[in-house]
């Protein structure tokens, strides 16, 4: 009976590993056998890392708080009765200041706006030769394997053909790279953004920006609303009865009163709550971000290089 138990306890004591089951010890082993690949591939995109955030300019933002700056209503008294004979004349008498705003941040970011700001204030070189900004003179460094400042002309590629960019290159790359345009849905406040390598620009830009879009709102409502006093004034002048010229005259009243509120508001669409300063920091490249994701991609790769050549070698000695 002994005899048979003592036969039987070296099996019981004996463990089966399945084939697919990880070994935490061989692991190890595997990990510690490649530690020098590991440490090299880290030590490389480490570096990698440091070299490519070093290379990243500074990019300073700019940032504008806006707030709509119309009333709920454009006309105060003649509302109801004349609603319907307004309409038939193409001019709208209540609300529309939600809409309008809608309208301007749309206008804001659109690429016929974009494209007469661009051409307005010159700024075709800035954003597309400009290879970083001079602290101490103020002034753009210019790359001048893309732009000539001397002959302020446009130099060619190695195909021979010119690098003046588009409209299309310049809207895009303004939309891209510098503008950036939300909202607060719950208080209705814009924020306009603008990302330059030189922080005097940013905010410069900035300002220019939220100016023109009020000054085209601004403008086109005044042009709507003459057409639409023309309009009327010839109305009247075709009728006889007496109490339609009223209702057109009334009509004329509240468009002329269109005219003088908008010619005399500055900030026609967007009131500025927060206007934009200089920035004293920078708002990228985050750096040491870049630096431990580049060590941190780096370990990963040697990890897995380990863990491919430990496959190799095994298979091999399989066969």
């Amino acid at each position: 009976m002994g005899k048979h138990e003592t036969s039987t306890q070296p099996a019981m004591e004996r463990v089966h590993y399945p084939d697919d089951e990880i070994d935490l010890r061989e692991l190890l082993g595997t990990l510690w056998r490649g530690k020098w690949i590991i440490l090299l591939t880290t030590l490389v995109f480490a570096v990698a890392g440091v070299a490519y955030a070093l290379s990243k300019p500074n990019i300073y933002q700019a940032s504008v708080l806006l707030a709509p700056s119309q009333s709920e209503g454009n006309v105060g008294g003649i509302g109801g009765q004349l609603g319907g004979l307004a309409s038939l004349a193409g001019i709208n008498l209540g609300g529309g200041g939600s809409n309008k705003t809608v309208l301007a941040k749309e206008v804001l970011q659109s690429r016929a706006f974009l494209t007469d700001f661009i051409h307005r204030y010159s700024l075709s070189v800035p954003l597309m030769a400009a290879k970083g900004w001079n602290t101490e003179s103020q002034s753009w460094q210019i790359d001048r394997e893309i732009y000539n400042p001397e002959t302020n002309t446009w130099q060619d590629n190695e195909e021979g053909n010119t690098q003046k960019p588009t409209d299309w290159d310049m809207v895009n790359k303004f939309k891209q790279e510098h503008l950036s345009v939300s909202e607060n849905t719950e208080t209705g406040m814009v924020t306009l953004k603008i990302n330059s390598q030189s922080p005097t620009v940013a905010k410069e830009w900035a300002e220019k920006l939220v100016f023109d879009i009020n000054e085209y709102m601004r403008k086109e409502d005044v042009r709507e609303a003459e057409a639409r006093i023309a309009f009327l004034e010839g109305k009247l002048n075709e009728t006889p009865i007496a109490g339609m010229q009223q209702v057109f005259y009334q009509l004329i009243e509240s468009e002329t009163r269109t005219v003088m509120l908008a010619n005399a508001q500055n900030e026609y669409v967007f009131k500025t709550v927060d206007p934009a300063v200089v920035p004293q920091e920078k708002s990228e490249p985050k750096r040491a971000l870049i630096a431990i994701l580049g060590t941190l991609l780096g370990g990963m790769i040697g990890t897995f290089i380990v863990f491919i050549l430990a496959f190799v070698r095994n298979a091999k000695g399989d066969t």
